[in-house]
């Protein structure tokens, strides 16, 4: 299949891994934003082909992970009153809140329904005139248009029983936060190729003028990473601080200017929290002045919030790159895909359920320190 098998050849793998390991003089630490990108990385073993001195950090690129808290509590308040709808993708279904999970509402008598579009929401608003139909809009830059195209085509049928409980956030802030951040270690970037379809890659330049680091937009087949890992390297290894995009067949500069029209008129740029990290100013949208009547936060009013993490979960850490997710305690135990503790390990994308999935009870680091040992001992 066009772009798909010719970007998972082994062979071009590992010619790639060797032109890595030829580039590589000294350590270095690099992010991957994407959550899909990070299970790409884990399934195919992408960080173990490295040298031993190259470390991805695998950042707070999944959406259903960085929902905070709060929110999810809110979604549950709302999800459980009598007369709501309350729509959203399967994901988010099974992301704990403090007291249970939207499953766990949907058991009690709620009508929690899973649909495979914003769209498919409006559609149950029309349907449903008596009854309040609430989407949870959920995701980065790439999930947002069609999140705006609900709200807009939902203002422009009148339909006023349809709304938006909104938990959009933006890539380019939160790596000003990454790198502002006390004890940060990141050297460079691999940007998701996904979002800088839409968005474009001309916010990157900035950052990385200003922070003087490497960002590589990238795709999320193994060819696609190593490549971008590799522009990275050699960026680093020179001394450069470029944009660079390894992805021209799907991303461009301007990205898609007409979404980004739509995103414009639907949304204003916000302060978000990030579960896991806190508030970083100006990182996320919210409704419009012109479409504040679609915000189910204002339509509900739910107030009197008190959240409380797990104590035993670590997906905070996970999410800022300060550990990896096998360096928990409850990792495997108290926390598997079947039970558990954080959204980390719940989401498609999340960096736990990705170790989880494949296997990975040791981060490539330890593995390649074992390895190392290991030899010593052959050779002693």
């Amino acid at each position: 299949m066009k772009y798909l098998t010719e970007f998972r050849n082994g062979e071009v793998a590992q010619r790639m891994a060797r032109e890595i390991h030829q580039l590589t003089t000294r350590p270095w630490k690099i992010m991957e934003v994407c959550g899909g990108q990070t299970h790409s990385i884990i399934k195919n073993g992408i960080d173990q082909m490295l040298p031993a001195c190259i470390e991805m950090v695998h950042g707070p690129g999944c959406p259903v992970c960085v929902t905070p808290l709060e929110l999810i509590d809110k979604a549950l308040a709302i999800a459980a009153q009598p007369g709501v709808i309350f729509c959203s993708f399967g994901d988010m279904l099974r992301v704990p809140g403090t007291n249970g999970d939207l499953f766990q509402v949907k058991g009690r008598g709620g009508d929690v329904r899973v649909v495979y579009s914003p769209l498919d929401a409006v559609d149950l608003a029309a349907k449903n005139p008596d009854r309040q139909v609430v989407f949870f809009g959920v995701g980065f830059e790439t999930t947002a248009p069609a999140n705006a195209m609900s709200v807009h085509l939902a203002k422009r049928r009148g339909l006023r029983n349809f709304s938006l409980l909104v938990s959009h956030v933006l890539v380019p802030p939160a790596i000003e936060a990454i790198m502002s951040s006390q004890g940060n270690q990141v050297q460079a970037f691999l940007a998701a190729g996904h979002v800088c379809s839409v968005m474009g890659y001309w916010e990157y330049p900035p950052l990385a003028e200003k922070f003087k680091i490497p960002i590589v937009v990238t795709g999320f087949e193994p060819l696609d990473l190593l490549d971008g890992i590799r522009r990275a390297v050699r960026q680093l290894e020179e001394g450069r601080h470029e944009v660079e995009n390894a992805y021209p067949r799907v991303v461009t500069f301007e990205g898609n200017r007409a979404a980004q029209s739509l995103l414009a008129e639907v949304f204003e740029v916000t302060d978000r929290a990030w579960r896991g990290i806190g508030v970083i100013p100006k990182s996320g949208w919210r409704l419009s002045e012109a479409y504040r009547d679609f915000d189910a936060e204002e339509r509900f009013q739910i107030s009197g919030i008190r959240t409380a993490e797990s104590p035993l979960c670590h997906s905070g850490d996970v999410l800022r790159g300060a550990i990896k997710p096998a360096q928990c305690p409850a990792f495997g135990k108290q926390c598997t895909p079947r039970h558990p503790l954080g959204a980390t390990m719940v989401s498609s994308e999340g960096a736990c359920a990705a170790y989880y999935n494949y296997g990975r009870f040791l981060s490539a680091e330890e593995l390649a320190s074992a390895g190392s040992a290991t030899s010593g001992e052959v050779h002693a």
